[in-house]
């Protein structure tokens, strides 16, 4: 130990810190070490250590008698004191192994890290040791120091600090280095004991590796480790929790052949385990046997045989052991009113359950966080809102929590149902004094239920805090707030102008991965009605991107919305998107398009949304689609506008082309004349004759000589009649310019066809 010390030294002169620790002596460490563990619950022992407090050494406890900085430091402790902090003022101590704890938390497990615990601490004792392995925060930390110290040569490991690891890797499933640990025992000079098989069964069994707890339990005969009934009972629990019901019957008959005699707490397990899988008669006929054995029945076995019965919905038989339990004075715990109480809840004899927690509380046994978690769901359930109110306010007052705090949700349902809403307010209120954080669903439950009864100012009010704190994104909760309870609130907020703030609640559900196409809607139609359309727009580009099914009255009041607002591009726009999602707009709302499209001087994609309404077979708005069309042939889109023509012609809506000729005449738009009367005479449509004259007084008195010559050929050649005036004036002033050659055509065409007239198609007119 000294050569230990000595090696020490030139880290001690560097660091005055560890200088000032040095000088503790081993004896004082050892004792404030034994302090620390010898009441540590996990140290295996097998006599009881007298409890013994750990003395106080803070400043605080004697205040008469400061304690002096220049005083050394308690053995086994550092004191470090703060600046600001007076003389005599000093922090708690902090032991050796929760710096050691510490360090190897916050650093690496590296050659460093191992040099400077070998310089904090000389000297490993065991007390040391065993405290660094049950204070390690992680298993992995406790592991590489379990090695470590053992290949430095700094400790040699016992049965305890053997026992300590198997437990702490047990526990955190690392089962093979425990296991390993365990077999390689013998190596270091030290032996087997049941117990140490016993912690890694039953590790392996919590774990779920029910056939490795089977093989060690085995392997304990093989190895000279001998087997009592705690190493049954270990197995038996094991086996037990995972259905292996004849399994357990059969190491049971094998216990009894080794002459191991059954306990209590043996019968109490097996028994436990066959109700578990449902083998009644079984555990029925252990409990007789264990009677049978001389072996006399706890309240544990009672418990056990009456929550039994109750799985399998036998409350008589539950009764009967509950009264055979105090018939032989065996007074009911807690454990017990509560099975029974819950047995009679599942039965739904929520009468005689009141009857049995009062009968409880009469013989001054209070009831558990269990016991209300039991009760209350049974009550809500017979509609017995006043009895609950009167447990769940015993409840609060007592400061315990339920088991499940979806009880409150039942309790606010239960109370709003029977139209107690002040008491379903209370049981909110209380959650709150229970510090328990109210979830989205308690506050949705109370909300929707305000609604229904028009108490709407305490409604919002609560609405306020649920977007306000943002309880729906409580990740932690375990309640969501469901679509039953979150669309009537958005919808009642999108209907009394408060649509951004059910917006900003619907963002919040968005983020839980809500895509409610309730809500969606909702939300469109309130915007909408607010006059907001670009934000329902936004909302409605969501939907369109995420798939979520849209409404046809939607898309109607974002149209309308956009045209309150003058802005009718962008209700053309929704009105496409309408229409690529499936809908069919009716002709009110291309109407009303088209108008606003037309009044705000947009004819061509007023034109655009008029072809969407013919090619969906729609065939209104007559005077509308002649001022669309007249417009584009006077604006000069007469091939559009011919185009538009021969849309409408295919579906048997033929338009006015006497009022179209006569509008462009009138307006000197001569070309547009032409191709009009041009396209009617090629595809036949009838048209007045007195619209042939105008066409060609119009070409005429622009001086189109040649253009009107080209028209009159081709109205005598469908056999078309003009007045023969038109025709002589024509002639004259074709010589006059020297076209004489056109003249005597058309003055031959004139006198050889004046007899024939063809009759004319006739269009369905406008």
């Amino acid at each position: 130990m000294m050569s230990l010390i000595a090696a020490s030294k030139p880290h001690v002169l560097k660091h005055s810190f560890f200088s000032n620790l040095a000088r503790i002596s081993n004896s004082q460490h050892l004792g404030l070490c034994f302090f620390c563990s010898s009441s540590s619950p996990d140290t295996p022992t097998n006599e009881e250590t007298p409890k013994t407090e750990t003395p106080d050494f803070s400043a605080e406890s004697h205040p008469e008698k400061p304690v002096s900085t220049r005083e050394e430091a308690q053995p086994g402790t550092i004191q470090n004191r703060e600046p600001g902090i007076p003389r005599g003022k000093h922090r708690n101590p902090e032991k050796i192994e929760d710096i050691i704890c510490r360090m190897m938390a916050n650093r690496a497990w590296t050659t460093r890290l191992q040099n400077s615990i070998r310089t904090l601490v000389p000297v490993f004792d065991h007390n040391l040791v065993y405290n660094v392995l049950h204070s390690a925060r992680n298993p992995d930390h406790a592991l590489q120091f379990f090695r470590w110290v053992e290949r430095s040569g700094l400790f040699k490991h016992d049965r305890e600090t053997h026992y300590k690891i198997i437990e702490i890797l047990g526990k955190a499933s690392k089962l093979n280095h425990a296991r390993l640990i365990l077999l390689d025992m013998p190596k270091k000079g030290l032996k087997w004991d049941e117990d140490l098989f016993i912690v890694l069964i039953d590790s392996y069994g919590k774990a779920g590796i029910v056939q490795e707890s089977v093989k060690i339990f085995r392997s304990m005969e093989e190895l000279g480790v001998p087997r009592t009934i705690k190493s049954y009972d270990t197995l038996f629990k094991v086996i037990m929790r995972r259905g292996r019901y004849m399994m357990a019957k059969r190491y049971f008959n094998k216990m009894l052949a080794e002459s191991i005699i059954p306990s209590r707490h043996t019968y109490n397990l097996m028994i436990w385990g066959f109700f578990l899988s449902s083998r009644v008669e079984t555990a029925n006929r252990f409990f007789e046997d264990m009677k049978t054995r001389e072996i006399s029945p706890d309240v544990v076995t009672y418990n056990t045989m009456i929550n039994g019965f109750n799985r399998v919905k036998k409350i008589e038989e539950s009764e009967k052991f509950f009264m055979e339990m105090k018939a032989r004075n065996i007074e009911p715990t807690v454990i017990s009113y509560t099975t029974m109480i819950k047995g009679y809840v599942t039965a739904n004899k929520i009468d005689d359950a009141l009857k049995l927690y009062e009968e409880m509380k009469s013989f001054g046994i209070k009831p558990n966080s269990f016991t209300y978690s039991t009760l209350l769901p049974g009550l809500c359930e017979a509609e017995k809102m006043s009895e609950a109110h009167t447990i769940m306010k015993e409840m609060t007052h007592r400061h315990l929590l339920p088991h499940d705090n979806s009880i409150f949700v039942q309790l606010i349902s239960g109370q709003c149902k029977s139209g107690n809403l002040d008491l379903a307010t209370d049981a909110l209120k209380s959650m709150i004094r229970l510090n328990i954080t109210p979830e989205a669903q308690h506050y949705g439950v109370l909300i929707v239920n305000l609604l229904n009864s028009g108490v709407y100012d305490e409604a919002v009010k609560l609405l306020d805090q649920l977007i306000e704190q943002e309880i729906v994104l409580n990740t932690k909760g375990t309640l969501e707030l469901e679509s039953n309870l979150f669309n009537p609130m958005i919808d009642y907020l999108c209907n009394n102008n408060m649509t951004s703030k059910a917006e900003t609640l619907f963002r919040q559900l968005m983020k839980m991965g809500v895509l409610d196409s309730v809500s969606f809607n909702s939300l469109i139609q309130g915007h909408s009605k607010e006059g907001t359309p670009d934000s329902a727009f936004e909302l409605l580009k969501i939907m369109m991107r995420r798939n979520v099914s849209s409404d046809k009255t939607s898309y109607k009041m974002l149209i309308e919305s956009y045209l309150k607002k003058q802005e009718p591009s962008d209700a053309k726009t929704v009105l496409e998107s309408m229409i690529e999602n499936g809908h069919d707009p009716d002709s009110l709302i291309f109407k009303s398009v088209m108008e606003s499209l037309f009044e705000d001087g947009r004819v061509q994609t007023a034109s655009r949304v008029m072809k969407m309404m013919i090619e969906k077979g729609m065939k209104d708005h007559k005077d509308l689609v002649s001022r669309i069309l007249e417009a584009l042939l006077l604006r000069g889109h007469v091939e559009e506008a011919l185009g538009r023509i021969e849309l409408l012609m295919n579906v048997g809506f033929g338009p006015d082309f006497d009022g179209l000729i006569s509008v462009v005449c009138e307006k000197g738009k001569t070309i547009a004349a032409v191709k009009l009367l041009d396209f009617v005479l090629e595809r036949d449509y009838g048209v007045e004759f007195s619209s042939y004259d105008k066409v060609l007084d119009a070409l005429l008195k622009a001086g189109k000589t040649l253009n009107a010559y080209s028209i009159l050929c081709k109205i005598k050649e469908k056999g078309g009649v003009t007045d023969k005036s038109n025709g002589e004036e024509l002639i004259r002033v074709l010589k006059e310019q020297g076209n004489t050659q056109q003249a005597d055509v058309l003055s031959r065409m004139i006198m050889g066809k004046e007899k024939g007239k063809k009759v004319k198609k006739q269009a369905s007119v406008l």
